[in-house]
């Protein structure tokens, strides 16, 4: 649910009147990471390994990245960082905010939207922020923290390369998932709550047949409307599709609507999360997502 974060004046100025300033890298010569959700941070330290630090800003499943309140303790991450991975897109702004006030400029930034290559201004539609359900994405960002760990700690980039390319090859086995299901279900209808895993659903061939304005009033937290939400209720009392994916972080009476709906016509629930769930690591989690589908629509 995309909702404004809440960064308190105070805070952005701690660091200014304490006199904190950025470290090129921590004593023991490791680089200091730096991630706003643990998703990049996973990723981030299987590219990285013994050489680097990572500190993720949001690590808890039950916390909203889109509502994040910092505190001291993360700007000071952020004063000392060399490398701040954000996801970008307006999904996670508070990290250019607290870096703005972390007196900071040597940091490398990533952005994994701006990596991305995707229009963040499409004609038609919106912008979907969640880019971390995209593997060509994330191939992406993991090349591009490669080359940086690499161009910051040179001595240890033969070790950044293999990292990455160990986890590319495991990134092309989630895509040959996705294109296994495409082959056997292209063309199955879905619900959504948001859109937060509709990279990956489009690229396993699954239509999402939820009008848009459900789950753009869903994730802006505004109300929707009764005919709209009758048209969603709808999908399921009429076996329109076959999977409901239902973002388990973000839930509010239509969302519960829809999900009594979508069980009380024997449809397949796909939860999905928008942080690592516990005792995953991103890849394990995206291939049970896809377990999933495949279940679901098989």
């Amino acid at each position: 649910m995309r909702r404004t974060p809440v960064i308190s004046v105070a805070l952005v100025a701690i660091l200014a009147l304490s006199g904190c300033a950025s470290t090129s890298a921590a004593a023991d010569g490791r680089l200091q990471v730096v991630a706003s959700t643990d998703v990049y941070g996973d990723i981030a330290q299987s590219i990285g390994g013994g050489v680097v630090d990572v500190t993720s800003i949001i690590s808890d499943p039950s916390q909203d990245p889109h509502s994040y309140e910092g505190d001291a303790q993360v700007q000071l991450s952020l004063s000392q960082a060399d490398v701040v991975i954000q996801n970008g897109g307006g999904y996670d702004d508070f990290v250019t905010t607290l870096l703005s006030g972390a007196h900071n400029p040597d940091a490398v930034l990533l952005n994994a939207a701006t990596i991305s290559g995707i229009d963040q201004h499409p004609a038609t539609g919106e912008f979907n922020e969640h880019v971390w359900y995209d593997f060509p994405t994330v191939k992406r960002v993991v090349d591009k923290i490669a080359a940086t760990f690499s161009r910051l700690a040179p001595k240890d980039a033969g070790t950044f390369a293999a990292n990455a390319r160990t986890f590319d090859a495991k990134l092309a086995q989630l895509e040959s998932q996705e294109a296994a299901i495409k082959a056997t279900s292209g063309g199955v209808g879905a619900a959504i709550t948001e859109p937060v895993p509709l990279y990956m659903l489009t690229a396993s061939g699954i239509v999402n047949k939820t009008p848009a304005a459900f789950s753009q009033a869903i994730e802006s937290g505004t109300d929707v409307s009764p005919a709209v939400l009758q048209q969603t209720l709808a999908l399921f009392s009429d076996h329109a599709v076959k999977l409901l994916a239902y973002n388990e972080q973000t839930t509010g009476p239509e969302t519960e609507a829809v999900l009594a709906a979508a069980k009380k016509a024997n449809i397949a629930i796909v939860p999905v999360t928008e942080t690592l769930p516990a005792h995953k690591d991103y890849l394990s989690w995206m291939a049970s997502n896809l377990s999933a589908i495949r279940a679901a629509v098989g």
